[in-house]
């Protein structure tokens, strides 16, 4: 009996110790993937933020951004104690995309758009593998489109549309599969559209001149398409026009020619009367 007594009690001794362990490691804090803590350092340190609009971004909440799925940094989103998303658009960012960003090696979704960031999308960005969704749109970025990026072969959406960016659009963007999103308009592009981005699919190309206008020097399908379109109705419009104005010169000299001959006529008559009272009658 009273060993069966020391026995329940070194049991309720030990599942006692269990729990007491288990519930010290699920509250003490977990610390961040070291590359998501020089990700998110460094992207900080190269954005300006004029509106405050990331004062929490400090260095203690670096070391530990995540709890799990919980954020603890306004922006960002995370999966599993990895920062998974961010979303800083409209903030007023002024500054410089750091190459650093690559660090965050769980990245799916990255928004920077709305904002006044410059400089160029640095090449790093291609060991960002798992990146889905790329929108970098209405910043004042400049430079030539990375060809890097068609390694991220899980991009879905690639926005850049009102920047400056130069240059030749990148053909290797043509070989992402998955690509269902692109637009490029309001650049300073260049060159012949890649092959593969305006490809039909049925009747229709993969992207349409939407994604492409507003760059002076780009040309090719579909922007030829609808170049060719413009010219048509502009001869049209020019056919029409002359048309009019030759209905309405014919008018104006038919018009002309039936004044003259009234005039003629009247100025006959005139004369055959003069005549006709001169003559001596027989």
């Amino acid at each position: 009996m009273a060993r069966s007594h020391r026995f329940s009690y070194r049991f309720s001794n030990r599942l006692l110790l269990l729990i007491l362990l288990t519930f010290e490691t699920a509250q003490r804090p977990t610390t961040a993937d070291p590359n998501d803590e020089a990700c998110l350092k460094n992207l900080r340190q190269s954005l300006e933020d004029p509106a405050s609009n990331l004062r929490n971004w400090t260095n203690s909440v670096f070391s530990n951004p995540c709890s799990g799925f919980t954020s603890y940094l306004p922006g960002a989103t995370c999966n599993n104690g990895r920062i998974y998303k961010l979303s800083l658009t409209n903030l007023s960012l002024r500054g410089t995309i750091s190459p650093f960003l690559s660090n965050c090696t769980n990245l799916q979704s990255l928004d920077l758009s709305s904002n006044q960031i410059s400089g160029v999308i640095p090449p790093e960005i291609q060991y960002l593998v798992n990146l889905a969704v790329l929108n970098l749109s209405s910043n004042h970025l400049s430079g030539e489109i990375p060809p890097q990026l068609a390694l991220c072969a899980y991009l879905n959406v690639i926005d850049l549309h009102d920047n400056q960016f130069s240059g030749q659009i990148p053909q290797q963007l043509g070989l992402l599969a998955r690509l269902s999103a692109f637009d490029v308009s309001n650049n300073k592009l260049s060159g012949q559209i890649p092959t593969y981005l305006s490809n039909r699919t049925g009747n229709f190309p993969r992207f349409n001149a939407s994604s492409f206008v507003g760059n002076k020097g780009l040309y090719g399908y579909p922007l030829q398409e609808m170049m060719m379109k413009s010219k048509g109705l502009s001869v049209m419009a020019i056919v029409g026009i002359g048309l009019g104005s030759g209905v309405a010169s014919l008018m104006i000299s038919f018009t002309g020619v039936c004044l003259w001959l009234r005039f003629t006529e009247k100025k006959m008559i005139e004369e055959e009367g003069k005549i006709s009272q001169s003559m001596p009658d027989y």
